[in-house]
Order: C-alpha cells, then sequence, then structure tokens
C-alpha cells in the first residue's frame, strides 16, 4: 500500500506579509532622508483598510521641500494612511510601518480610532511614541524583517 505523505508548505504570517507590503509602498517614498511605508489592516487581516507612504502632497513636486531632519516638508507614511482610511472609528484595527512612528503620527493613529496593535520593523529617532500608544491601550510590536530585497 502505497503511503501518501504531503509535504506542508511553510506559510508566511500576514503579519510578515503586511509588513512586506509596508516596505514595498515605502519604495515609492520621494523623501530623500528616510522612506517610510504604512498599511492598515483589519484585526482579522482580510482587508486592507488603507495604505501610505511619506513624501510631497499631491500635485506637488516629488521631492522635499527641505533638507533639514524631521522638517523636510514631506507628509509622513503613517499621515497619508489615516488621510487614505475612510473606516469608521469602531472598526478595530492594526497598523504595520516599516519604522517607529514619530510622536505626531502616533496621536493621528490614535485619533483615527480603533487602533489595536502597532507593527513596526525599525527604529526611530525618537522612541515617545511607545509609551504614548501604550498609555491609550494600544500595543506595540517590533518585528523581524522576515527577508529583505
Amino acid at each position: 500500500m502505497e503511503q501518501h505523505i504531503e509535504k506542508v508548505k511553510k506559510r508566511p504570517s500576514f503579519e510578515d506579509i503586511y509588513m512586506d507590503l509596508a516596505h514595498t509602498l515605502a519604495e515609492r517614498s520621494t523623501c530623500t532622508r528616510l522612506n517610510v511605508g504604512t498599511v492598515i489592516t483589519s484585526t482579522d487581516y482580510r482587508k486592507v483598510l488603507a495604505v501610505g507612504y511619506n513624501g510631497n502632497a499631491a500635485g506637488l513636486p516629488n521631492i522635499c521641500d527641505r533638507t533639514e531632519a524631521g522638517n523636510c516638508g514631506c507628509l509622513h507614511s503613517e499621515e497619508n494612511a489615516v488621510i487614505n482610511c475612510d473606516s469608521p472609528r469602531f472598526i478595530e484595527k492594526h497598523v504595520f510601518v516599516t519604522h517607529l512612528p514619530c510622536v505626531a503620527c502616533a496621536k493621528r493613529l490614535i485619533n483615527l480610532g480603533g487602533v489595536k496593535k502597532v507593527f513596526y520593523c525599525s527604529e526611530y529617532r525618537c522612541a515617545e511614541s511607545i509609551e504614548l500608544l501604550q498609555s491609550v491601550g494600544i500595543i506595540v510590536h517590533r518585528m523581524q524583517r522576515r527577508h529583505q530585497n
């Protein structure tokens, strides 16, 4: 009797898939200093609710306005994702960002409503947003990137 053995394929987690998407979106960034991407999903991972990457406002030149770090004139990726997100506040959300959000973007994510967890890979120059997000019950989780492109 022939025995049928199936190989179990190792599938990537949804967290890995959405973080990879955030990194791919970051490639669209026009910021000369730091390329950042954001994906907002439903907590069951069945829907992408919004995406964003950092760069100048739509219709303006795809360049930074200034060279000063933190003041280059680009909209942040989280900011663009929040602008693009039309899900109501009561819809629970997970946020995947290539880099830890700054304090201002953490506040934007708080005001978006429904954010339960923020995943990120790379540190930002200021980590104050971790405590801020946690103070309102949002879980912050640093991920290791599954693979580099």
